[in-house]
């Protein structure tokens, strides 16, 4: 709590600096309108002062202790600021607008200390509230320290030179990079050709219909990059952290889950399985199985994770979970997993890892004679496929096709067991394509196929 005799952080110095540099050079408004604003001033005075600027600047007028002398007036304000002598006074503070750059930061980080202080009262009124959702509460503390920092993100045009740099840096392979700034490998060589690994601050959605594959596909993509030295976070709002600890086990263990489950084994398979939960324990996995989450709790959680043991690879399995602002109101569910897409995205950019984001298909697929998924089949909202940077499907046609049936219609091929096609639908970054994977069901695995054979990737 601010003690009574504490005046808030506040530097009067920078802020007539600010407004006397704008005074006396009108253009460099520019060089700070596009992170400080009015409220960022302590002063009343150069708070009006400065929206008078603004006003000015948004305009296209020109700004000097005249035009913003009548702009004052214009608003009933001058004589509150203190009139022209108070303008005069504040070209007097500066001898020039060289340093306004500096002055406006000065003037941004007071203003943020004040903004913190100010949260820690909003903090403290959530817990003095004493209000039965925990949950609730501690999710909007965390907007309020979320809020303060977001603000303090603006950014701003750069010469595409800036941009460039890390390439020019950086001559050599992917190799060359820093660990936080590699691609992460999938543990699938022909993926990891088509992408060049999962680029960081990427959206990737994983669709596909229900029992088709799209959570152990995932999972696999999980382990396969935790095996690479990579800091993985799963959110499983569906299953239990034990059920994703179990199909992670039966993958690297090559065991059948449901003897898993029911703890049958020879002596051999449960040596495996030993070595598999060893071999586990040492990666760099962890799982949040809580139920119903908005972004904004995953967002909270996945932050401290990365503070507290460093993240590198996201997965939210699945979306069609993931709760709205809007309560879950049925009207609204389209709005609702736009704005979720969204979000999905902001929290990869702002984690800067690439974040898988499993998704169900709609039903249309089933009613179709061609079972194969399209762009439009992704659920609820088209807005899924704007945000995403990569979209794949899984397209299991044994899924849909007896035996039998395939058998009348395509006598001369081989009925298409345990396989699956990873459709490549959008790849913002380059071609899309489909890459052929065979799939062990009772083992929750997929394997990448060469010259039509499955081949171990992990």
């Amino acid at each position: 709590m601010v003690q009574a005799d504490r005046l808030p952080p506040h530097d009067i110095q920078a802020e007539e600096s600010v407004i006397g540099s704008l005074l006396i050079d009108g253009q460099a408004v520019t060089d700070v309108h596009g992170f400080l604003s009015a409220r960022d001033f302590y002063r009343q005075r150069n708070r009006l002062c400065y929206e008078a600027v603004v006003e000015l600047f948004n305009r296209d007028e020109a700004i000097n202790t005249v035009t913003i002398a009548h702009e004052l007036e214009s608003q009933g304000t001058l004589e509150e600021v203190g009139g022209t002598a108070y303008l005069a006074h504040l070209v007097a503070t500066v001898p020039t607008s060289v340093h306004v750059v500096h002055f406006g930061r000065l003037v941004q980080r007071t203003a943020t200390m004040r903004r913190l202080i100010s949260a820690a009262g909003d903090i403290a009124a959530i817990g003095f509230a004493d209000e039965a959702d925990v949950d609730g509460a501690l999710s909007a503390a965390e907007d309020i320290i979320f809020g303060i920092r977001t603000g303090q993100a603006s950014r701003d045009f750069v010469h595409v030179g800036e941009a460039l740099d890390p390439y020019l840096e950086q001559t050599s392979a992917l190799d060359a990079l820093d660990d936080d700034k590699k691609p992460i490998p999938t543990g699938y060589s022909n993926m990891n050709q088509l992408f060049g690994g999962l680029q960081r601050s990427d959206m990737i959605v994983l669709a596909a219909r229900p029992s088709i594959g799209k959570s152990t596909l995932a999972l696999n993509l999980a382990a396969n990059a935790a095996k690479e030295h990579a800091r993985v976070g799963i959110f499983s709002l569906e299953m239990g952290r034990e059920q994703v600890a179990m199909r992670l086990l039966a993958s690297e263990a090559r065991l059948n889950m449901h003897d898993i489950r029911l703890r049958r084994f020879s002596p051999t398979e449960e040596t495996r399985m030993v070595d598999a939960i060893g071999l586990l324990s040492d990666l760099a996995i962890y799982i949040d199985d809580t139920p119903f989450q908005t972004v904004v709790e995953m967002r909270g959680k996945a932050r401290r994770l990365q503070l507290t043991h460093g993240l590198d690879f996201l997965v939210v399995d699945y979306m069609q979970l993931i709760n709205g602002s809007s309560g879950g109101r049925e009207g609204n569910r389209a709005q609702e997993v736009s704005e979720i897409s969204r979000q999905m995205k902001a929290m990869a950019r702002d984690l800067d890892v690439p974040v898988i984001a499993v998704s169900q298909l709609s039903r249309a697929i089933e009613r179709r004679e061609s079972h194969r998924p399209v762009l439009s089949d992704l659920r609820e909202s088209g807005s899924i496929e704007q945000d995403s940077d990569i979209v794949m499907f899984i397209h299991r046609e044994d899924r849909f096709t007896t035996e039998e049936q395939w058998n009348s219609k395509n006598p001369d091929r081989p009925y298409p067991r345990g396989l699956a096609e990873l459709i490549v639908a959008k790849h913002r970054h380059g071609p899309i394509d489909t890459l052929w994977m065979s799939v062990r069901d009772e083992h929750g695995r997929f394997m990448e196929m060469r010259a039509q054979a499955p081949v171990e990737q992990f």
